[in-house]
């Protein structure tokens, strides 16, 4: 009894000092494509190149504030070269492409490990459930990768402007 409770107790002292959480990388871009197989699958001209990283514990709440965010980051120049302009206020597209390994985890040698990272079973209803929350913000279709596929990515970035967000770390 004693060793349950101890052992319990260790569990969620581990937990609650891991942050696991949804995380993206967002470009803007003049233009990007994801090519399969020598095949250009998706391609999109100006407009947010969206790199998505799952992980097991991301909720239909993450979806939606990632989401969000995504569509109304003020990012695109207005008419005096100033940032300003939202995704849906600037008529640009988004390509949205899975990557696992936005979870790596370096801490112990060179080696990365993507432990964190949400097993494709459970991702992919995730990833599908972003494509339909950004489309019903957007108000259109979105391109994708093809997920788990060994896909190149090509993308000219506009700025360059990258940013990067996490659900659990909202600032």
């Amino acid at each position: 009894m004693i060793f349950k409770y101890t052992q319990l107790k260790i569990i969620t002292s581990l937990s609650s000092k891991t942050n696991f959480f949804m995380r993206v990388v967002i470009q803007r871009v003049s233009t990007a494509s994801v090519t399969v197989d020598h095949n250009i699958v998706s391609q999109i001209n100006k407009g947010l190149l969206v790199f998505a990283g799952i992980e097991n514990s991301d909720t239909t709440e993450d979806i939606v504030w990632i989401s969000n965010k995504i569509v109304n980051l003020r990012i695109f120049n207005d008419e005096n070269a100033i940032p300003n302009i939202a995704l849906t206020e600037g008529g640009g597209d988004i390509l949205l492409v899975s990557q696992f390994t936005l979870h790596a985890a370096i801490k112990k040698g060179n080696r990365p490990s993507y432990n964190r990272a949400s097993k494709p079973e459970n991702a992919l209803p995730l990833f599908e459930s972003l494509v339909v929350q950004l489309e019903k913000e957007l108000g259109k279709k979105i391109s994708t990768g093809v997920f788990g596929a060994d896909m190149k990515v090509a993308l000219l970035n506009d700025g360059p402007v990258t940013i990067w967000m996490d659900s659990k770390n909202r600032e």
